[in-house]
């Protein structure tokens, strides 16, 4: 049977201990003391279950998509795969050479090139010096940085880097391949040269690929296999098309109609509104207006930072994102409440289940504060005036804001 697998997980299980920092420090002083403090009254801490007794086995040769939310374990489940992090329970046995492609830049050091990040990677991955001198031109002409290879990598920008990481985790003969979502970082075009190139391996070279992506069309090409997580447990596994149909219809996690949610700064987020009601689950009307409202709370005043909306399918595929200075929001200090508003003349998106990320981004972009899928609404059918049906999810993902007319048929000579 072993000579049939290529992974068998056996109650996997992965925890980590969160802190709950009181109070920030801005002096050495004041950090010493507060030590010292400690001593006498410990620190508390929170146990955070990232797996959570996760078993299942792949076969050689299956190509399988690990789908799930945001936080559903899928990245911890990758690392601990690929020997990066060790698990807190539980079993993993890996029957064949792994190659992972997990990050930007995994395996790369930014003070070589590309030529010695090559050999390095290879070496990484457990190949001998004449087998990565076999495939380098393979690599270098796949990856399409051949100007560039005697280039320090950390002048790559992040596709280069994807592109030449991604080329050699998949020439360099892994029997198991692990690849992240980190593909999104490509072009389009290089995207599905990437996807072509792990439908070869997995068909033509009978090799074994676990794929994490939020885009299930690319899901649904390239697996014949689908793991389902959720808040760190195994949900389902089954065929793709049958996991994809249950990550599609999965009813969403229970939300509290009073969200707090704690961060840095002492920031919380102390209730939500969806056209004047609090609530953070509600429904509109396809095509209706939309008023949605967060309110915050800071215990000390916040860096410069920005609100960040992120709207998103219950597929998890982004559909739109908000950025405070295009809506005229700029960077600002927020220091005991405050609330934002963000109001839709028209909910143009299809009936369905989508979801709303809200964050607070400081100047460098870094998060100061998120409450990923804050927000969870459902746009509900509606027929237009004159219409023969009303308009439902099978009908697209939205409505264009178009004018469509009947011309005159030109007259002939």
């Amino acid at each position: 049977m072993s000579s049939e697998l290529a992974i068998s997980v056996r109650g996997l299980g992965k925890q980590y201990r969160i802190a709950h920092l009181n109070e920030r420090h801005t002096r050495i002083t004041d950090a010493a003391f507060a030590a010292l403090k400690g001593v006498f009254n410990p620190q508390k801490y929170e146990t955070f279950k990232a797996l959570d007794d996760v078993s299942f086995d792949v076969r050689r040769g299956d190509v399988v998509g690990v789908v799930g939310r945001n936080g559903a374990g899928k990245s911890t489940l990758l690392k601990i795969l690929s020997r990066i992090t060790e698990p807190t329970t539980g079993e993993v046995r890996l029957f064949g050479k792994v190659g992972s492609l997990l990050e930007v830049g995994t395996g790369f050091h930014p003070e070589l090139t590309g030529r010695e990040n090559i050999f390095l990677n290879g070496s990484i991955l457990g190949m001998r010096e004449r087998d990565i001198t076999r495939q380098f031109d393979a690599i270098v002409d796949f990856a399409e940085v051949e100007r560039f290879l005697d280039t320090p990598v950390k002048r790559y920008s992040s596709g280069m880097y994807v592109r030449l990481a991604f080329a050699v985790a998949a020439h360099l003969n892994p029997e198991i391949l692990i690849v992240d979502e980190v593909l999104a970082v490509g072009d389009t075009q290089f995207q599905d040269k990437c996807l072509g190139k792990m439908k070869d391996v997995s068909s033509q070279e009978g090799k074994t690929v676990l794929f994490v992506s939020h885009n299930i069309a690319a899901v649904r090409a390239l697996c014949n296999k689908g793991l389902l997580l959720a808040n760190g447990k195994l949900v389902h596994q089954g065929s793709a098309e049958e996991v994809l149909s249950m990550y599609a219809t999965r009813a969403p996690v229970a939300v509290s109609s009073h969200v707090r949610q704690n961060g840095a700064y002492g920031l919380q987020l102390n209730s939500l509104r969806i056209n004047g009601a609090e609530t953070a689950a509600g429904s509109v009307d396809f095509l209706g207006p939309l008023t949605l409202e967060w309110e915050l709370e800071s215990g000390e005043a916040t860096p410069l930072c920005i609100p960040f909306l992120r709207w998103h399918d219950a597929n998890g595929v982004v559909l739109s994102e908000v950025w405070g200075p295009e809506e005229s929001v700029d960077f600002q200090r927020y220091d005991g409440r405050f609330s934002f508003r963000l109001a839709l003349d028209s909910m143009s998106l299809m009936p369905g289940r989508y979801f709303v990320d809200f964050y607070l981004h400081d100047v460098a972009g870094k998060e100061v504060f998120s409450a990923p899928e804050c927000v969870h609404l459902e746009v509900q059918p509606v027929a237009l005036p004159g219409a023969p049906r009303a308009y439902e999810s099978r009908h697209g993902l939205l409505r264009l804001a178009s004018q469509l007319s009947r011309g005159i048929a030109p007259t002939g000579a």
